[in-house]
């Protein structure tokens, strides 16, 4: 861990343990208001102890943003939320880790680098951290963000998150299978919510619904992204492997051949995860349109270990090499 994040990462969690004890409130709330105090350059909660505030005011003084670049920024909130959500949260608000978040940077700008602006949306974006990772490692392109979050505290975690990296990001407080106000985006990046959806009446209109009982939330999910992409437009989605083993899976796979065509699917190493069954992969799609032709072959790949820098160097040229011949075509 560099300096620079060890630093960030002990002014966020002091000043957050500060105010959860004053506040009486969780690490997670009080990380955000901590985060609205750094980003603003003053402490705006009201009715602490003066001793209080000169405690946070010592932490803050050391704070001097144009020293730290986003990714630090970045990966030292992501410690202090990795930190509070020990405390218990659901599984399905389990953040990205963080070598995948890399990953799939890496791919995004490899499919959208002939694009120079862009819009790119996350409809399950937690606190951000999957959609900052990507926007830090695109490098000087214009891009605008949007990210929905039925989850009110994760949204104002991602909205300080996005502050203090300095993104122009547009958030959303409300169910992303519900209708979006949102104009078809140029790319889609989202760990899938794995699991049913429970509201019966809303997926009424989803062609990826249930012929009966509850319907998957992550089925739904992927034909939403779709329906709010452009033509063209690239999707990149962290599945979960038994996505097509599933009883509703012939109904997915008939629905994609119609509407997407699949670019790449990249499994990543299980020993990442749990367990074999909570393993995932990286799947990637491009909705069709006019002029879009499916690839010669899909990218299909199985990662190494993340640590292991010469397996995953072998894998990087083998990656390079398909989107060289798919330039050429």
């Amino acid at each position: 861990m560099s300096s620079s994040v060890e630093t960030l990462f002990h002014i966020f969690d002091t000043t957050a343990l500060v105010l959860r004890k004053e506040m009486d409130i969780t690490y997670l709330e009080a990380l955000a208001e901590t985060g609205d105090n750094l980003f603003e350059g003053q402490i705006l909660q009201e009715s602490l102890t003066h001793s209080t505030i000169e405690r946070l005011t010592k932490e803050y003084n050391k704070y001097k943003e144009e020293n730290y670049k986003s990714e630090d920024i970045r990966k030292a909130f992501q410690l202090a939320l990795l930190k509070g959500m020990k405390d218990g949260i659901q599984a399905n608000h389990e953040m990205t880790p963080d070598a995948v978040s890399l990953f799939v940077s890496y791919l995004f700008n490899k499919f959208m680098e002939e694009k120079e602006s862009f819009v790119v949306f996350d409809p399950a974006v937690g606190t951000g951290n999957l959609l900052t990772a990507v926007l830090n490692n695109i490098g000087g392109k214009d891009v605008r963000g949007f990210g929905s979050e039925v989850d009110e505290l994760l949204l104002r975690l991602a909205f300080v998150n996005a502050n203090l990296q300095r993104h122009t990001i547009e958030f959303f407080n409300q169910d992303s299978l519900a209708p979006l106000y949102l104009d078809p985006v140029d790319a889609v990046l989202c760990d899938l919510p794995v699991g049913y959806y429970p509201n019966d009446l809303r997926v009424s209109e989803f062609i990826l619904k249930a012929d009966e009982g509850l319907s998957y939330a992550h089925h739904l999910f992927i034909e939403q992204s779709l329906k709010y992409t452009k033509e063209g437009g690239f999707l990149f989605f962290i599945i979960p492997n038994f996505l097509f083993e599933s009883d509703q899976a012939p109904k997915l796979h008939a629905f994609l051949k119609e509407h997407a065509y699949i670019q790449g699917v990249l499994q990543l190493p299980v020993s990442m995860f749990k367990t074999e069954k909570n393993a995932k992969s990286i799947f990637v799609l491009q909705k069709k349109g006019t002029n879009i032709q499916a690839p010669k072959q899909a990218l299909l790949v199985e990662l190494p270990k993340f640590t292991n820098m010469q397996a995953m160097e072998n894998v990087i040229s083998q990656i390079n090499e398909w989107f060289t011949e798919k330039k050429e075509g």
